[in-house]
This record gives C-alpha cells, sequence and structure tokens, in this order.
C-alpha cells in the first residue's frame, strides 16, 4: 500500500465515525444506553349492584278526639332503594284483634277499641292495604329518600271509654 493511500482512508472512517456518533446523541442514545421498549396489559373491571331497600316510618299521632266530630292526622313513610329498583309499600291490618283493612281497631283498656282507617291520599278516598296490586303503593327507586305520606282518619260518632288508645300498624316493603 501506498503511504498516501493509508492517509486517505483515515480521514474518512473517522468521519463515518463521527456521523454514527452524533446520529445517536441527536437521537438521545448516548454511547452506553440501549433504546427502552415498553409492553401493556389491561385490568378488567366489574362489580354487581344488587337491588337494595331500606324503610322507615314515623308515628301517627291523632291527639284527643271527641266523639263529635272526625279526627285526622298524618305521618310518613319512608323509602330508600337503588334507582331502577321497583317496590310496594304494604301497611297491615295492625295488632288489634278484629281490625281489617278498611277498619283498624286501636285498643284501650280492657276490650274497648276505637276504629281508624289509613289512606293513600289527602281526600282520604283511597285505603292503604296489604293486598299487592290492589291497595298498596308501588314506586321505583331513585337512589335517594322518597316520602310517602299515609293519611288517617278517626270517624266520628264513636263513643268509647275515655283513655289511652294504640295500635301499631307493620309496613312492609317488597322489592
Amino acid at each position: 500500500m501506498r503511504p498516501h493511500q493509508i492517509i486517505a482512508k483515515r480521514p474518512v472512517k473517522a468521519l463515518l465515525g463521527a456521523v454514527a456518533v452524533l446520529s445517536l446523541l441527536a437521537a438521545g442514545i448516548g454511547p452506553h444506553q440501549a433504546q427502552a421498549t415498553t409492553a401493556s396489559a389491561t385490568i378488567a373491571v366489574s362489580a354487581t349492584v344488587l337491588s337494595l331497600c331500606t324503610v322507615s316510618a314515623s308515628a301517627l299521632a291523632f291527639g284527643n278526639y271527641s266523639s263529635n266530630a272526625v279526627l285526622d292526622g298524618s305521618t310518613s313513610v319512608g323509602v330508600t332503594c337503588t334507582n331502577g329498583t321497583t317496590y310496594t309499600v304494604a301497611l297491615d291490618n295492625g295488632t288489634t284483634s278484629g281490625a281489617t283493612t278498611a277498619t283498624r281497631l286501636m285498643a284501650g283498656s280492657g276490650s274497648n277499641t276505637l276504629g281508624y282507617s289509613l289512606y293513600k291520599d289527602t281526600s282520604r278516598a283511597t285505603v292503604w292495604g296489604n293486598t299487592v296490586g290492589t291497595n298498596t303503593t308501588a314506586g321505583t327507586g331513585n337512589g335517594s329518600l322518597q316520602t310517602l305520606n299515609v293519611y288517617g282518619r278517626i270517624p266520628a260518632s264513636q263513643y268509647v271509654a275515655p283513655g289511652a288508645y294504640t295500635d301499631t300498624v307493620t309496613v312492609t316493603l317488597t322489592y
């Protein structure tokens, strides 16, 4: 090989090496760095929301009854159900023997009873009972408390013995 040919090859190799280093630096890769790669996966997330309802009731205190006048009162039933859950609310006849849906009975001392009725409407025309599809109240939950009013009435002309009269009506929520 001639001396001038050796000299000519070295600058070309050096120039090519410098271009390669500059290309790697421009790409963000240092002389001892490897290019990073990534892999990914997914997480399947699921839950099942169950239908759930709760019910609460407030007392109905009619107050003082005088036989010569109708005595009205009202209370409320609270229902909270998950959104979209359909439900029915029934009121039983109470705990006093002889009561019916149309005429419930409060018990006093001895065998004394005082008749009353519970209704779904302010005009007290629709009795609230416990036969689903007939005299219960239906609704659909929205995730919030829904208040259902209960309207009571003690009819006039019940000449019963003086004293305190009570009854317990069970509220049944079906969903």
